[in-house]
């Protein structure tokens, strides 16, 4: 199987408004360099959604890297570069960070999970303080489950980030509406989410699948192998991923 896209992976920008604090390591063009010396056909740069404590895309930044990601695509035509967002999903009302004056800067988007977002209610703060203390076992598991399904309901999203991850799910609601939402959903070798267990529930559904590396600087664009290996023990066949070939 020959990896096609990588459409999950972070840069320099991953930092908020301050660029002292770099959650990533490469910038977009060491990023795509290292995409084109790997074989792929397709490289997504999708940094933190906006409103991550921490490594959110800035407003600013967001311009200066569509205008890059332009500029590179100019530079290397053997391949395509791609902005997205990895958006954060805020609440079981399925709410995103992303505003309707930014969404013309990206080309798509991805949205998942994280700890850093900031809480929309006190209702939302006392599940994301089950979700980073107990990952959501104690009463989260049905409020987590609602906040995948209403972010696809909502929004046009091209995958769910390593659903699951840092936080409980009831994985065949979020699998069933990820068949009638078309979103696919990310088997994720950084954090073993989709995990083998996750993937055999699910498998017989329409699903579209996607590999995400995550990865968090150059040399690790396109390393897949704790994600194939996920898809090998979980008897999922590699024709079912849509970013292989």
């Amino acid at each position: 199987m020959k990896i096609l896209a990588d459409y999950h992976t972070h840069t320099i920008f991953s930092c908020g408004n301050n660029e002292k604090r770099r959650h990533a390591k490469g910038t977009i063009e060491e990023n795509v360099l290292a995409a084109i010396d790997k074989g792929l056909e397709v490289i997504g740069i999708s940094e933190h959604g906006f409103n991550h404590n921490f490594y959110g895309l800035s407003r600013k930044n967001a311009k200066r890297e569509r205008e890059e990601i332009d500029r590179l695509n100019e530079k290397y035509p053997q391949i395509k570069i791609l902005m997205g967002m990895e958006c954060n999903i805020l609440d079981d009302t399925g709410k995103i960070d992303m505003p309707d004056d930014m969404v013309q800067y990206f080309d798509y988007i991805l949205a998942g999970y994280h700890y850093g977002s900031k809480p929309t209610s006190f209702r939302s703060l006392l599940h994301h303080i089950d979700n980073v203390l107990f990952s959501g076992k104690l009463f989260s598991k049905d409020y987590n489950t609602r906040a995948l399904i209403r972010a696809m309901e909502r929004y046009d999203i091209k995958y769910i980030t390593h659903p699951g991850d840092k936080g409980d799910i009831d994985i065949e609601r979020v699998a069933e509406a990820a068949v009638r939402t078309n979103t696919g959903l990310e088997i994720n070798g950084h954090h073993d989410k989709l995990s083998v267990d996750m993937i055999e529930a699910i498998s017989h559904m329409d699903i579209k699948f996607y590999i995400g590396s995550d990865a968090h600087k150059p040399e690790n664009i396109a390393n897949f192998k704790r994600a194939y290996e996920i898809v090998e023990e979980s008897g999922l066949a590699p024709t079912r991923v849509v970013n292989l070939g």
